[in-house]
C-alpha cells in the first residue's frame, strides 16, 4: 500500500509541473535556509567540547569592583591546587605580544603564539602530530608549533629539533608540531612557548604574585565533582577566601566559567578576539525555525490552492470504499515524499551555497557526510516538516462529502477559511517583522560606521615599535618630523581600539576608602591630542616646556566626574597611579576606546615611556607615499624586523565585525523568508482565483471592468495583511528595542521603519497577488463558463 501511495505521489508531482516545481523549491528553499542557519547555531554551541576533559576544565574569572575581568594572578592556581584537593590540576596561558621568528631566510612576525605551563598538554587535549606530549615543553628553549606554520617555515621537511631564532636575540627548538587550531575553540593559536621562558623577565612569575591580573588561568577540578550551582558557589566561596588570605585589602570575587560555556558567556575585559554573543544565536535559531514555519505554510496554501483540481479524485475513491484515514495517510505520504525531495534537493543548494555563507559569517563550517547524527536530524527535519506542511492539506481534502464533489459543488466545501486566513496572517506578520528588523539593523550599522568617537579616526596608522625602534626613538622621531608626509605624529602606549592596561591602583584626594574601581591606562606625549584631534575640556596636554610633564597625568571627563570634579575644578589637583603621585594638567573631552555597546568609561593617561605605537596621521591623498616614507625609515634603523602598519579606523570597525556579519546574514535569511511567503500568497491567490473562476465570468459577461475584478481579488488579502500588519508592529517593536539595548548608544526606532516595512509588504503583496488577479480578470468568460 505504501508504495501505491508513493506512486500516486510521484503521478501528481508529474502531472502537474510548474505547481510541483514551485512547491518543492520553496520547500527546499526554507530547508536550505534553515540547514545553513543551524549549522551555523550548532557552530556557536560546540566551541571547545573537543577537549577530553572539557567537562571538568574551568576558565578562573574575577569581579573587581564594578569591573568585569578574565585576567588572574599568576600565583593563584599554584595556590588553589595546594589548598582545594577538588582541583586536579592547573594552566595558566599569557598570549605573546608581537614575536619576531626567523628561519634561513623566512623572516615573520607572528601575533598568534602563547606562553603556557607544561600542563596545558595534559589539560587541553590539542592534537599532537609530532613529538612526545609528556616532554614537549620540559625544557625552557621549545616551542610547539601548528601543522600551518611547519609548512610556512620548513614547507615539507621533518621540523622536529629545527631551530627558529626569536626575537633577533634567542634561539627556539621545534620540540612538537600540533594540528591546526580547530576554529570552534576559543584558544587560537600558532605557536606554543614554555612559559618558564617568560619567567626569566616577568615579576608576575619569579614572585607568584596575587596582586596583578594579568593571565588566563584555568582549572580542571576532579572528574567525581558534581558542577551543580550550588557546588560551584561553594568552590568560589573557597578561591574568595584563599585569596583574601594572600591580598587581604583587595575586593576580588573570582568565578568558575566553564570551559565549553565561555564562547557564548556575556563578553569581560580581556575576552581574546572571536568571542561569541549567545543572543545572536537565539536570533538566528528563532528564524531559523520562522523560515520553516514560513516554508510549511506556503506548502499549505498551494496545496489547497489544488483541492478542487483534486476533488472528484478524492469523490471516486470514497465512493470506491476508501476511508478517511487511508486518504489522510495518502496525502501525508505524499507531503513527506515531497519534503524528502525538496531535502535532496536543499542540501544541493547547501553545498553550493556553503563557501558564500561561510565568507559571509566568517565561518569554516562543513557537513559531515560520515556524521550520522547530523544525516538523521537532516532526516527528522524533513520527515517533520512533511508531517506538519501535509496535516492540513490531508485533514482538509480527505474531508470532502463525495457526494457534493460529483456534483461539482466544491465551493461550498472551501475548508476552514479562518484557518487558511490564519496562515496569511502569520507569514506576512513574520515578513514585516523580518523586514523592520533588516531597517534597523542596517541603520544601527550605518549609525555605529558614522558616530564620531570624539577623535579624528580617518587618515591614522600605526606602525609598533618593535625591536630597535624604541631604543633608537630619537633619531626615528627625528626621521619622522624632518619629512612632511610623517611630521603629524604620536607615540601612545596601547590602541584607543585594544586598551591592554586596567587598575584598580588609582587613588586621589577624597576618594572614598571602600571604593575599588578598575580603571583603564593609556601612555601617552605630547603630540597626542594633536594627532588624534582630541579637544581639551580644560588644562593643557602634556608639553615639553614643562620638565615635569613626565610625572603628570591628563584625564577626560568621565574620570574627573567619578573624582566628583568638572573639567576645570580637576586641573592642578593631585592624583596618584601605581604610587607615583602627580598632578592632573590636562581634561580631555571623552573618547570612544571602546565599543558602543558599552557606556563611555573614565581613563588616565600618563606621560609614555615604554614605546607601544607609533600613530601618523597622513595628507589626503598622500596615504600610499606616507607608507612607503615609513618603510625606508624603518627599514634604515630597524632593519631586523619587517616592516609592518595597519589602519586605525580599520581596527575600530573590526570591533563590530560580529554585527556586521549578523547584520549580513539576516539580510540575506530576511529576504528568503520574504520570498517564501510570497509563494504562499501567491498559492493562496491561485486558490481564490479558481474558486471564483465562474463568478468573475458571469461578472465580466455583465459589464464589470478589469480593475474592479482585480480589487475584489485582492480585497480579501488586504485586509488580511492589515491584520498582519496589526500584530507584527508591536512584536517587532520589542524585538528591535531589545537588541538595541545592548547597545550603550544606538539609534532611537522612528515610526517611519514601521511604516516603510507595513507599506513594502503590502506592496509585495499586491505585486504577488496582482499576476493572478489579472489573469483571471483577462481570461475570456466563455471559457470560464463552458464547463457550468
Amino acid at each position: 500500500m505504501l508504495k501505491t501511495y508513493f506512486k500516486l505521489a510521484y503521478r501528481n508531482i508529474t502531472k502537474d509541473k510548474a505547481y510541483s516545481i514551485i512547491n518543492i523549491s520553496g520547500l527546499a528553499i526554507g530547508l536550505a535556509s534553515s540547514i545553513l542557519i543551524l549549522l551555523w547555531v550548532q557552530n556557536e554551541l560546540s566551541y571547545d567540547k573537543f577537549h577530553k576533559n572539557a567537562g571538568q576544565i574551568y576558565r578562573l574569572a574575577c569581579d573587581l569592583g564594578d569591573s568585569k575581568t578574565v585576567g588572574t594572578p599568576a600565583g593563584m592556581p599554584a595556590g588553589l591546587k595546594a589548598e582545594m584537593p577538588i582541583v586536579k590540576n592547573t594552566v595558566r596561558i599569557r598570549p605573546s605580544s608581537t614575536t619576531l621568528l626567523e628561519t634561513g631566510n623566512k623572516k615573520f612576525q607572528e601575533e598568534r603564539a602563547f606562553f603556557v605551563d607544561p600542563s596545558f598538554m595534559d589539560v587541553f587535549s590539542f592534537p599532537l602530530l609530532k613529538g612526545n606530549r609528556a616532554t614537549a615543553l620540559k625544557e625552557i628553549d621549545a616551542v610547539l608549533i601548528t601543522q600551518e606554520m611547519a609548512t610556512k617555515y620548513f614547507g615539507k621537511e621533518d621540523p622536529i629539533g629545527k631551530i627558529i631564532r626569536k626575537d633577533n636575540k634567542e634561539n627556539v627548538i621545534v620540540t612538537g608540531v600540533l594540528a591546526n587550531t580547530p576554529a570552534n575553540s576559543d584558544l587560537q593559536f600558532d605557536f606554543i612557548l614554555p612559559m618558564a621562558s617568560l619567567a626569566r623577565t616577568n615579576d608576575d612569575l619569579k614572585n607568584s604574585v596575587w596582586n596583578n591580573f594579568n593571565f588566563y588561568d584555568f582549572v580542571q577540578l576532579d572528574k567525581n565533582f558534581n558542577p551543580s550551582a550550588a557546588n560551584l558557589s561553594g568552590l568560589e566561596k573557597q578561591m574568595d577566601q584563599i585569596f583574601h588570605k594572600h591580598d587581604p585589602g583587595m575586593k576580588a570575587n573570582f568565578q568558575l566559567q566553564p570551559l565549553t560555556k565561555i564562547h557564548l558567556a556575556p563578553e569581560r575585559q580581556g575576552d581574546l578576539p572571536g568571542h561569541g554573543n549567545a543572543q545572536y544565536v537565539t536570533i538566528f535559531f528563532i528564524i531559523a525555525i520562522l523560515i520553516l514555519v514560513v516554508a510549511c505554510i506556503n506548502f499549505m496554501n498551494l496545496a489547497t490552492a489544488r483541492s478542487a483540481r483534486r476533488a472528484k479524485e478524492i469523490g471516486l475513491r470514497k465512493v470506491a470504499g476508501a476511508v478517511r484515514g487511508q486518504l489522510i495517510f495518502q496525502f501525508l505520504s505524499e507531503s513527506v515524499f515531497i519534503s524528502f525531495l525538496s531535502l535532496f534537493l536543499a542540501l544541493g543548494i547547501v553545498s553550493l551555497f556553503l563557501p558564500v555563507f561561510n565568507e559571509l559569517a566568517n565561518r569554516k563550517l562543513v557537513i559531515n557526510i560520515l556524521d550520522a547524527k547530523l544525516w538523521l536530524s537532516f532526516f527528522g527535519i524533513a520527515l517533520l516538516t512533511g508531517l506538519i506542511s501535509g496535516s492540513y492539506p490531508a485533514l482538509f481534502l480527505s474531508g470532502f462529502n463525495p457526494v457534493k464533489v460529483l456534483k461539482g459543488n466544491v465551493k461550498s466545501m472551501g475548508g476552514n477559511l479562518l484557518f487558511r486566513n490564519t496562515l496569511v496572517v502569520i507569514q506576512f506578520m513574520v515578513s514585516i517583522v523580518l523586514l523592520v528588523g533588516t531597517v534597523v539593523i542596517y541603520n544601527q550599522l550605518k549609525f555605529i560606521k558614522e558616530r564620531n568617537p570624539g577623535f579624528e579616526k580617518a587618515n591614522l596608522l600605526y606602525v609598533p615599535m618593535t625591536g630597535d625602534m624604541w631604543n633608537k626613538q630619537q633619531a626615528f622621531k627625528d626621521e619622522l618630523k624632518g619629512n612632511p608626509l610623517t611630521s603629524d605624529f604620536t607615540v601612545i602606549t596601547d590602541l584607543p581600539s585594544n586598551l591592554g592596561a586596567w587598575t584598580v591602583s588609582v587613588d586621589w584626594d577624597g576618594k572614598d576608602p571602600k571604593s575599588q574601581l578598575s580603571f583603564p591606562v593609556m601612555g601617552v606625549n605630547e603630540d597626542f591630542t594633536h594627532t588624534f584631534r582630541i579637544k581639551l575640556a580644560a588644562g593643557r596636554s602634556f608639553s615639553r616646556e614643562f620638565k615635569t610633564d613626565s610625572g603628570s597625568y591628563m584625564i577626560n571627563e568621565k574620570m574627573a566626574a567619578i573624582m566628583g570634579l568638572t573639567a576645570n575644578t580637576a586641573i592642578g589637583k593631585p592624583l596618584t597611579l601605581w604610587g607615583n603621585k602627580g598632578t592632573i594638567v590636562g581634561v580631555v573631552k571623552d573618547f570612544n576606546f571602546k565599543p558602543v555597546q558599552q557606556a563611555m568609561e573614565p581613563l588616565v593617561m600618563l606621560f609614555n615611556k615604554i614605546g607601544g605605537y607609533t600613530v601618523v596621521r597622513t595628507l589626503p591623498g598622500k596615504t600610499n607615499a606616507t607608507i612607503k616614507a615609513l618603510g625606508k625609515i624603518s627599514q634604515e634603523l630597524n632593519p631586523a624586523y619587517p616592516f609592518k602598519f595597519d589602519f586605525l579606523d580599520q581596527d575600530m570597525a573590526n570591533l563590530y565585525k560580529g554585527e556586521q556579519q549578523m547584520g549580513n546574514i539576516f539580510n540575506l535569511f530576511a529576504a528568503l523568508g520574504i520570498f517564501i511567503s510570497c509563494l504562499g500568497l501567491y498559492g493562496l491567490s491561485a486558490f481564490m482565483a479558481e474558486q471564483r473562476t465562474k463568478e468573475i465570468g458571469v461578472r465580466k459577461v455583465l459589464g464589470a471592468p478589469i480593475f474592479s475584478l482585480v480589487y475584489l481579488l485582492s480585497a480579501g488579502i488586504t485586509r488580511l495583511i492589515l491584520v498582519a500588519i496589526c500584530i507584527a508592529i508591536p512584536l517587532s517593536w520589542y524585538a528591535v528595542n531589545s537588541w538595541l539595548a545592548g547597545f550603550a548608544y544606538h539609534i532611537n526606532v522612528s515610526w517611519v521603519v514601521f511604516f516603510i516595512a507595513s507599506l513594502a509588504a503590502l506592496s509585495i503583496a499586491w505585486l504577488t497577488v496582482s499576476y493572478e488577479s489579472i489573469k483571471a480578470a483577462t481570461v475570456n468568460p466563455i471559457k470560464s463558463l463552458r464547463t457550468e
